[in-house]
């Protein structure tokens, strides 16, 4: 690990290409116009920052910048993939920062072992509440039928029966949460009012009975078990090799017909072509969610057109769930925390940001890896 003040470094920053959105509000920071606000501070200290939106294919800037990068910074929103091949070419590469939460875009093992263990953090807490809000908000538009009926409107049409004859109400039915951490807790706590039959969580750690209680919450052993049980789905997992493809054609058969999977977490968790598959035949009502794989989602990708045979349940929108204006400013705070802990030499991080740190996970969330 480098010890001391780092002098002219060079920091990557992958991010999305906000256009004329940025110019208009400079607190879409997560941009490459706005570049979360870290220019100026970096370029004082005589360090160099190169922003990108082009990450895609070994042509990319980000494929040619990355090469004698020491630091490299993307967002799960427009993630840049280190995989192991971009890895092995990044000879100068010491530090990987997700503004935001999730670092499945990195091959982690593959990190561990490159330039002697290369530093993997996120900002850990700066968008759960963002995400959970989201998750809520997508039930309650699947449930209630909302998206035919505004498009209805949109349409210049009139036809309550249309829209009501696939309404219903969230009180009474069961919601269960595929993980109840950061974000998986917090959707139950904002679920409690609405008087569901039942709020179920499937997780290998258990909440304290304590939590349980003031939650109204209730763990089942077996995902299988919970999902037969649930009218609502919502995945809040993150994705490591035990939960990638894993709401398949095999899981989802075994939901309970016409019930509602909602997706926040991230977009290779399912199998695109059996959710589709899925919904289009009416055991899942509806689909909703904010992630997709790839990203940005190609035109074909299916989940933009499947509905259901009524013609809706579709909630489908683009990786916004996590990039609320008061999250991109909380995770642009986070991402100059960690940088300054590094260019200070410092290394005093959050313990909860460190994925990997010193050659070694610093977490079990990313498939619970045993430590070394």
């Amino acid at each position: 690990m480098l010890t001391g003040v780092r002098e002219k470094v060079k920091v990557l920053l992958v991010l999305y290409d906000g256009g004329k959105h940025a110019e208009e509000v400079p607190e879409l920071l997560g941009t490459i116009q706005n570049e979360l606000g870290i220019r100026k501070w970096l370029e004082d200290q005589g360090h160099t920052l190169v922003t990108t939106s082009d990450k895609e294919g070994e042509n990319s800037t980000f494929d040619k910048e990355l090469v004698d990068a020491e630091i490299i910074i993307t967002t799960p929103f427009h993630p840049g993939y280190l995989t192991a091949e971009r890895l092995a070419k990044a000879k100068n590469l010491k530090l990987a920062i997700t503004a935001g939460i999730g670092s499945d875009h990195v091959d982690l093992d593959a990190a561990n072992k490159t330039n002697g263990g290369i530093t993997v953090a996120e900002v850990t807490g700066s968008n759960v509440v963002s995400v959970a809000e989201h998750v809520v908000m997508t039930i309650l538009v699947l449930v209630r039928n909302f998206v035919p009926a505004h498009e209805q409107i949109q349409a210049g049409d009139w036809d309550v029966a249309a829209a009501a004859k696939n309404e219903y109400d969230l009180e009474g039915k069961v919601v269960g949460t595929v993980a109840v951490g950061r974000i998986g807790e917090r959707v139950l706590r904002r679920l409690k009012p609405f008087d569901c039959k039942e709020l179920l969580y499937y997780d290998y750690q258990p909440l304290s009975p304590e939590k349980e209680a003031e939650i109204g919450c209730r763990r089942v052993e077996s995902l299988e078990e919970m999902l037969a049980q649930c009218d609502v789905v919502t995945i809040n997992c993150p994705l490591h090799e035990k939960t990638r493809g894993l709401f398949n054609k095999d899981l989802i058969a075994k939901m309970k017909p016409g019930s509602w999977l909602v997706n926040t977490a991230r977009g290779a968790i399912v199998v695109k072509e059996d959710v589709a598959e899925a919904l289009k035949s009416g055991h899942l009502r509806g689909y909703g969610g904010d992630v997709w794989f790839p990203q940005p989602a190609p035109k074909e990708h299916p989940l933009r057109y499947a509905k259901n045979p009524f013609g809706g349940g579709n909630a489908m929108v683009p990786h916004m769930s996590g990039t609320s204006l008061d999250a991109q400013k909380r995770y642009a705070q986070g991402t100059k925390a960690i940088l300054e802990s590094y260019l200070t030499g410092k290394h005093d991080y959050r313990p909860e940001d460190l994925i990997i740190h010193q050659g070694d996970y610093a977490t079990k969330a990313y498939g619970q890896r045993a430590k070394k």
